[in-house]
């Protein structure tokens, strides 16, 4: 099953691609609540490129890391990747109001639609609040 969110971001396109794809932007908006950070990211931004962020609960009760490779890159428009047997289609689209940020991925069966759903799509919000706040 495939899971779609979004979220419209009020700033350049630009700097959009350059928050999702630098490592200290990542680590800045990578959690879906306040009481996870992300402490490592990296991005080896081409086809057959790795990326990995580590995900960490902020009392230091559990982590994971997100890792995978990157399969399609369309600079400025769209990140397609692999984690695992899952992938993930990242659309960066202009409109008249700002960038539609749209994240098309595979559901995993340990958690519910809805939390998955939910969980990514505070994420993408945080994603918003960052590159809206740079400006």
């Amino acid at each position: 099953m495939k899971i779609t969110i979004e979220t419209l971001v009020n700033a350049p396109l630009k700097d959009v691609w350059q928050a999702w794809t630098t490592p200290e932007d990542i680590k800045q908006w990578n959690s879906a609540s306040d009481d996870w950070h992300t402490t490592k990211a990296s991005v080896d931004l081409r086809i057959g490129g790795a990326f990995s962020s580590r995900m960490e609960a902020k009392d230091g009760s559990m982590g994971f890391d997100f890792a995978g490779t990157y399969t399609q890159i369309m600079e400025q428009q769209l990140i397609e990747c692999s984690f695992g047997d899952r992938v993930l289609v990242v659309e960066f689209l202009a409109g008249a109001n700002g960038i539609t940020v749209r994240e098309t991925f595979d559901a995993e069966p340990t958690h519910s639609v809805e939390q998955q759903r939910d969980g990514w799509q505070a994420i993408l919000n945080n994603f918003a609040r960052h590159v809206e706040a740079r400006r």
